[in-house]
């Protein structure tokens, strides 16, 4: 059962409090297993002490809270405790150096950071370097130089008086400040309003409501949008269940536990699924098992093609499709623990249709949605009943949707951020004087409303001959041609031909190497491998023919190189640093063009 309101309640800390009442004994947060299980109730009178406590430090309304944590229990408690205090919480990326945290410390003016033991010894160094911290909270321990979470909990503000400082907070107070993980230069603050998250939150009803029957799992970062809007928002706001995964890597296992109903994965995941799936399909000793699950998955593919292309759906399909998910897909779907997921989301960047028609053909409802932190989160989405692969949906609820002359996109609406932190030149640069976001993606709307996004402005490859091209699409069809792939960069400005960058993917690569009995797990030495030379040769091969002449890959490197989020090469959320790649890998790249 999932629940519709009507009039949600004006902020944050309301909408928590009506959940505390009416859902006292459900479960609100937990970790897989049911190790680590919290209530409502529990939930409501940790926040009412936790608040308290971070008032006796000195917290006041209008304070920021720095938080550095992974996807655990604390984090929902201590987030929601600043809320209530009347302060903003805000997350930040793990894998930021103390350098980047002096400076988020500095815009932020934030004087308190809660934070893991892990995360300490950046958390101290970084203090060190700038800002004004007084105070560092430690969740899982009291190392030197911290205060125990424990501990503030048991020294409250006398006289705090914790209803009048939630009933305080208003709609258009900062619910958060997201930091951008921008492709170049320190990111930008951006100040997300209580009103701004209700408006965006609209959209919940056009993908079927939700409710406390709901689950959701947190993987993916709380310094991203996507994450803190549909498992920490859709929490405090309807009442949903979250089960908490601290390592990403672990989710796949962990989705057969928590069998989420609401489920948001980034691109990359949804390959990785794939992938999985049809080697594993490849690799059945059993001609008529192969068979019969190849046959299952091409049905569910050509129905959602169908669908997805508005074209009839004959009676033999259909019951062709009936008997392949009785049979194969069905088995497959609660293998995966997605076989509860009534809205799935796909975002962060762009999915390959290919991966998107496979993911529908399994009966798992992907709709691909696209926004930016500056838009809340979602500015268009597919909704689940009206999905075409290929376009990011219509227009959340609220949002006004322009194409500019040069093609870029223009938004505008109740969701648009308050502007960004302490720097109004660059807010005035975002948003002209009609209130209209430049969001930087060129793309198109057609007569039905359905947006396709083409690429990032600055991104398109213009080639010597004076040809625009999408890097993004030339990646993206390597990535699916190719599971071995870990990322791969599309080159060619003002250049004859395209080249690419490739880096091999760490559990990919050691899972072929186990099949084919090499006797290395070396990524730079299998970088170098005749057998990986072969597999990715066959790969980029594969995809040039799904590309345009003047698109395809004429030459490549394997680098022996691993790319990890957040440092030089991809900032935390995947997204290619494409200027310092090419200052890295110079020397590379002209090779390929001699």
């Amino acid at each position: 059962m999932t629940e519709t309101i009507a009039a949600a309640p004006g902020t944050l800390c309301a909408a928590f409090q009506l959940n505390v009442i009416r859902y006292a004994e459900r479960v609100a947060l937990r970790t897989p297993g049911g190790d680590v299980r919290i209530t409502w109730r529990e939930y409501g009178e940790r926040v009412r002490t936790l608040a308290a406590g971070l008032a006796g430090l000195g917290v006041r309304p209008g304070d920021t809270v720095a938080l550095m944590l992974t996807n655990r229990p604390e984090f929902h408690v201590c987030d929601t405790a600043a809320l209530h205090a009347g302060a903003t919480p805000f997350s930040m990326y793990n894998t930021n150096p103390p350098e980047m945290l002096a400076y988020l410390f500095e815009n932020s003016g934030c004087r308190v950071v809660i934070c893991e033991r892990q995360f300490v010894p950046q958390v101290l160094a970084a203090t060190a370097l700038g800002g004004k911290v007084e105070h560092v909270i430690c969740v899982d321990g009291e190392p030197e130089g911290t205060l125990a979470l424990a501990a503030v909990e048991a020294a409250p503000l006398a006289h705090f008086d914790f209803d009048a400082a939630w009933r305080s907070v208003e709609p258009g107070d900062i619910l958060t400040i997201v930091y951008t993980s921008g492709t170049t230069g320190m990111p930008k603050g951006v100040e997300l309003t209580h009103a701004n998250f209700m408006a965006n939150a609209l959209l919940i009803d056009e993908l079927g409501g939700c409710g406390p029957d709901d689950r959701v799992v947190s993987y993916l970062p709380d310094a991203h949008a996507a994450n803190r809007w549909i498992a920490h928002y859709a929490n405090l706001l309807r009442g949903v269940q979250i089960t908490t995964v601290a390592d990403r890597r672990e989710v796949l296992g962990a989705l057969s536990d928590a069998r989420p109903t609401m489920f948001v994965g980034v691109p990359q995941m949804w390959m990785k699924v794939k992938a999985a799936l049809e080697g594993s399909v490849a690799g059945e000793s059993s001609p008529v098992k192969r068979a019969l699950a190849g046959w299952a998955l091409r049905t569910g593919q050509e129905r959602a093609r169908r669908e997805s292309d508005r074209e009839p759906i004959a009676l033999a399909l259909k019951a062709q499709h009936l008997l392949a998910d009785k049979l194969v897909l069905s088995k497959v779907r609660e293998k995966l623990g997605l076989d509860q997921v009534r809205i799935g989301v796909s975002g962060a960047a762009p999915i390959p249709p290919e991966v998107h028609r496979f993911m529908l053909g399994l009966g798992i409802t992907v709709c691909e949605a696209w926004g930016m932190s500056e838009l809340t989160a979602a500015a268009t989405v597919n909704r689940p009943d009206d999905i075409r692969v290929g376009t990011v949906g219509r227009a959340v609820p609220g949002a006004e949707i322009e194409v500019a002359a040069d093609g870029e996109l223009l938004v505008r609406g109740p969701m648009l951020m308050k502007g960004y932190r302490n720097d109004p030149e660059k807010t005035a640069e975002a948003v002209d004087s009609g209130g209209w976001l430049h969001t930087g993606d060129v793309g198109t709307i057609d007569e039905a409303g359905f947006v396709r996004i083409i690429d990032r402005k600055k991104e398109l490859i213009i080639n010597s001959s004076g040809k625009n091209m999408s890097p993004t699409h030339i990646e993206n069809s390597v990535a699916v041609a190719c599971p071995l792939i870990g990322s791969v960069v599309a080159i060619g400005e003002q250049r004859p031909y395209i080249v690419a960058l490739v880096t091999l993917d760490p559990d990919a690569i050691a899972a072929f190497a186990e099949k084919h009995s090499l006797t290395t797990t070396s990524v730079p030495e299998l970088a170098a491998h005749p057998l990986v030379k072969a597999e990715i040769d066959a790969g980029i091969a594969a995809a040039n023919n799904t590309l345009a002449r003047v698109e395809q890959i004429k030459k490549y490197t394997i680098l022996p190189d691993t790319w990890e989020p957040g440092g030089d090469t991809l900032t935390p959320t995947m997204k290619l640093k494409r200027t310092p790649i090419n200052a890295k890998y110079a020397t590379e790249i002209d090779a390929l063009y001699r």
